[in-house]
């Protein structure tokens, strides 16, 4: 792990990630000693500090770090946070601060073949998220409701848990964007009031305007997503897991998910 570019793992007590939540952070995947997507990755964790009005770090310093930290290592998942960094006492932030940045690489667990191949079971989570639309979109570090979300359920059967909010529209997975295909038409939940918009949505959406696939982003309930042909999830560490069951409600034909699928693992940007 790299703090602000020295090996450790210790931060500042009085460090406002710490203290509050108070900053963002990406994840990625590293593959043949390198982090993909490195551009739109930097690209979106440059939009989500600027939404809370924190300095980012400059591209070429985050990557020579990354780089660095990543050194003969093949394949991993690398997290870059950047914090506020450490203030005085009180949830106002000093007019000036000097961010955190904390880098750090784990192994990568690949998950099982059958994931990609078969789909993956999907329950509705009990938690209903909270509207707040200055944070919606942004991987910020207030992450309490995806934690308490993921600990409703120890069935090892389950990969993932489908996250509604107060109005019961459809909005995400615990740590994934999720899809529906509807008469070879994507549809994907409008995230303007709370949620995350990760880079691989970006890329789904792109993927469907470059192939002429119709696509809305729109607000939809659970009654829509049991009705759908195909339901999909995405992020930067699973890829794409087409859903094979939800509730009552089972798939087994994934011919659009596994055509995004396939386009996502080998396109290159």
């Amino acid at each position: 792990m790299l703090v602000n570019g020295v090996l450790g793992d210790s931060i500042s007590a009085a460090d406002r990630g710490l203290l509050y939540g108070d900053g963002v952070f990406r994840t990625l995947r590293v593959m043949g000693g390198q982090p993909l997507l490195w551009q739109r990755h930097y690209r979106k964790l440059q939009q989500d500090c600027a939404s809370l009005n924190l300095p980012c770090p400059d591209a070429p310093l985050l990557l020579e770090e990354l780089q660095r930290l990543i050194g003969g290592q093949t394949d991993g998942v690398a997290k870059i946070i950047i914090t506020r960094g450490a203030g005085a006492r009180g949830y106002a932030p000093a007019r000036q601060s000097t961010p955190t940045r904390i880098l750090s690489l784990t192994p990568f667990a690949p998950y099982p073949d059958e994931f990609y191949t078969q789909g993956i079971k999907l329950r509705v989570c009990n938690l209903r998220l909270a509207h707040q639309p200055q944070l919606a979109g942004i991987k910020h570090l207030n992450r309490l409701e995806n934690v308490l979300a993921a600990a409703e359920w120890n069935d090892v059967g389950i990969a993932e848990g489908l996250l509604l909010d107060m109005g019961g529209n459809v909005i995400e997975g615990t740590r994934s964007n999720l899809f529906l295909v509807r008469g070879g038409a994507l549809l994907t939940p409008e995230l303007s009031r709370c949620g995350v918009a990760g880079i691989q949505r970006e890329r789904v959406l792109e993927w469907a305007a470059a192939h002429g696939v119709p696509c809305r982003i729109a607000q939809f309930g659970l009654k829509e997503l049991l009705a759908a042909d195909e339901l999909f999830l995405v992020n930067s560490i699973i890829g794409l897991w087409p859903v094979r069951e939800l509730q009552d409600r089972a798939w087994s034909r994934f011919p659009v998910a596994l055509q995004v699928q396939k386009w996502l693992t080998h396109a290159s940007g």
